[in-house]
């Protein structure tokens, strides 16, 4: 008998996912996080798991984590002491930027705070021109210089970013073999390697951000894997990547910056994989935790994706699952400000000392609080009974922090604060939605989180959306994506050319090239054949545009398959930009490769839903005030094991478990189907 792990780090919980590979059994667990040292929950909460269940460790065959080491020292400037080595006239490339105000309107809004130390950015003399042929050689003494240097300084790491490096890495690889030649053990980043894409500000910064979080990384990567070790676990832990995958923990330490934004990332995967089951191609979904939400669209199965994200106010150009964060949680803090609005987030009580009501010391006024007052929450206990909350200081809370501070009652304050957070959220899924040409109101959204069904049925009435699913377990839907996320390693490069006949041939041998590349790295990854699986990818734009569209083509790029790219790309411009331009010509950018490797995945049956199944009976009822109603209402509480497949209810009606509690409001039907997800349709009339 063997199980398979999941785990996913919150600023609130972790969340585990244990799957019995024979019996079919899935479970689901959460430990409170523990934000110095997240491995220590990590680490607690599976050893906890093993007891409970009686679990050998040597039983453990697949163990897959989300880490938050690479954000937190971001958001903590807790990186690496670090050095750039770049091309003289360059070396202020990081500080110079785009030119772009961080926020347009906000005169005093300042840039984000320096990775690179004074004094610690050094230049060398070489020049490659955009064609890759060498201006100016190398001068190997200015590098040897410019490494010593680094070393007396107490450099810890050395980004390394060259001019078309891109296009000819040769000096960048020469660099490389000096910095190793004179201080070995000093940790490197090479553009080439990391991001051999134009556009030179983009490609340094993310240098700089895997530099300066490699030693970070490196060192959790040693200790996370001895602890593991030290447990019995014999299985090499995996972690998950910001589009969604999973590598080998031991792979990181070369690419920590693809792990940077990777936390909500599983829980969209989770999503694709339920999305699947039930026959939903179109999802948006709506992960809400204690501290943001996160935000994402599913269209034909798949996850959108990006290319470059701002990470702590750096462009970070690696491939990833595009998600939108925004400050609000269920430790959301609500507050009167200068002017007397009430305003919610984005800043967060966490963990510690959390929302008033969890009895830790915390004053503050959270959503948390507000839904409890409203009665959407259990006023005496919440994770299924494990947790302790207190009703009186939630009240307490709110009433010195907005009513003594306003004309608003307890009840108008606790409403207030939702309605405010939902208005944050509903414009989250308008960026992913409507202002990528998207009708909202053609999706289902997927709530998950231990927070996003208490909010998804509100929310989605907000958009005109008019179905939520609600998976079994909400709250941990990002440990179960851990299950489901294959291995993928994403590879790329630059070449600006026409999309015409005569260049077939040199894009089917950067097709070629990737491919090969992509197979090496399956192979360190110990991928079979049979297990591999390429998709190819050309971002192209119109003659004279600065930004491309990335069109998923065939690997075998022939003229048929160029020809259905242009018509596609036409196609998805007038979509995003509401117009095209077919006598335009189109130029062919960065070429996507990625390479896949198939884990094994647990297999959740399905069930027979009976269409005369009873519904569950209510095990007690509450007050509850809801969106949009004027006054309480005694409302059914009811628990989520109690529900059987084909079974349907009305609200308005609360539905309680371990990880999550669901609001199902007045005129919405909750249905649940074979695979135990509950489905709520509006049915009321016009919104």
């Amino acid at each position: 008998m063997s199980y398979m792990i999941g785990v996913d780090v919150g600023g609130t919980f972790t969340d585990f996912s244990i799957f019995n590979t024979e019996t079919g059994n899935l479970k689901h667990f959460k430990h409170s996080s523990t934000p110095d040292d997240p491995s220590r929950a990590i680490v607690s909460g599976i050893l906890h798991v093993l007891t409970e269940d009686c679990i050998k460790p040597e039983q453990v065959s697949y163990l897959a984590h989300g880490t938050t080491v690479a954000t937190n020292a971001l958001i903590e400037k807790k990186g690496a002491r670090l050095g750039l080595i770049t091309t003289k006239g360059f070396r202020d490339l990081m500080e110079i930027g785009w030119q772009k105000r961080p926020s347009l309107y906000d005169l005093s809004k300042q840039k984000p705070e320096s990775l690179i130390p004074d004094g610690m950015k050094r230049e060398v003399e070489e020049r490659i021109l955009y064609d890759g042929t060498v201006k100016t050689a190398l001068n190997e003494d200015s590098v040897r210089e410019a490494v010593r240097y680094l070393k007396e300084q107490g450099a810890q790491t050395i980004a390394v970013c060259t001019l078309f490096s891109f296009i000819n890495p040769k000096h960048e690889i020469r660099i490389r073999e000096i910095i190793n030649e004179e201080y070995p053990e000093v940790y490197v980043s090479t553009s080439h390697e990391l991001v051999p894409e134009f556009r030179e500000y983009s490609r340094m910064s993310t240098t700089v951000l895997n530099a300066y979080l490699g030693p970070v990384m490196e060192k959790y990567v040693h200790n996370f894997e001895k602890s593991i070790l030290d447990s019995g676990i014999t299985a090499a832990p995996y972690v998950t990547q910001s589009n969604g995958s999973v590598i080998s923990i031991a792979e990181t330490i070369d690419c920590p910056i693809k792990t940077a934004v990777s936390g909500p990332s599983a829980g969209v995967i989770g999503a694709v994989y339920i999305g699947k089951q039930c026959g939903i191609d179109k999802v948006i979904t709506f992960d809400m935790g204690g501290t943001s939400i996160d935000v994402s669209l599913i269209e034909n199965g798949k996850a959108s994706l990006s290319n470059e994200r701002l990470v702590e106010g750096y462009p970070a150009r690696i491939p990833m699952i595009d998600i939108v964060t925004v400050g609000a949680g269920g430790g959301s803090i609500a507050r009167i400000d200068a002017g007397g609005a009430l305003k919610v987030g984005p800043d967060s009580a966490g963990a510690t000392p959390g929302p008033a009501c969890y009895m830790r010391g915390g004053t503050e006024a959270c959503v948390t609080d507000a839904n409890i007052v409203l009665g959407k929450l259990n006023q005496t206990k919440i994770l299924g009974g494990r947790m302790d909350v207190d009703l009186g200081l939630a009240e307490k809370a709110i009433k010195e922090n907005i009513c003594d501070k306003s004309s608003l009652d307890l009840k108008q304050a606790a409403a207030g604060i939702i309605s405010v957070v939902n208005s944050n959220m509903t414009r989250a899924i308008r960026v992913v939605s409507v202002e990528r040409g998207y009708d909202a109101r053609e999706f289902t959204l997927m709530a998950f989180g231990g927070a996003g069904p208490l909010h998804a049925c509100e929310v989605a009435r907000d958009m005109g959306i008019t179905s939520v699913l609600l998976p079994p377990s909400p709250g941990t839907l990002c440990s179960l994506g851990l299950l489901m996320a294959d291995t993928k390693f994403d590879i790329s490069r630059s070449n600006v050319m026409l999309a015409e006949e005569e260049n077939l041939p040199k894009v089917q041998k950067i097709f070629d090239t990737l491919t090969a590349e992509g197979n090496e790295l399956l192979d360190k990854e110990g991928v079979a054949e049979k297990d591999r699986s390429f998709t190819y990818l050309i971002e192209c734009r119109y003659e004279r545009q600065n930004y491309e569209i990335g069109i998923e083509v065939k690997g075998q790029f022939g003229k048929e398959v160029m020809e259905e790219m242009i018509e596609r790309f036409h196609q998805e411009h007038n979509r995003s930009y509401g117009y095209f331009n077919r006598s335009m010509k189109l130029q062919m950018v960065n070429y996507r490769v990625s390479a896949i490797g198939d884990i094994i995945k647990p297999d959740l049956a399905e069930m027979p839903a009976d269409p005369n199944a009873e519904p569950p009976k209510p095990f007690t009822t509450r007050e509850v005030l809801f969106d949009r109603e004027k006054d309480y209402i005694t409302t059914n509480i009811y628990n989520r094991n109690d529900f059987k497949p084909g079974c349907t209810i009305m609200g308005p009606a609360i539905i309680e478990q371990m990880d999550s509690t669901s609001v199902i409001p007045p005129d919405w039907k909750a249905y649940t189907d074979g695979y135990q997800n509950i489905i709520v349709t509006y049915e009321g009339g016009a919104k």
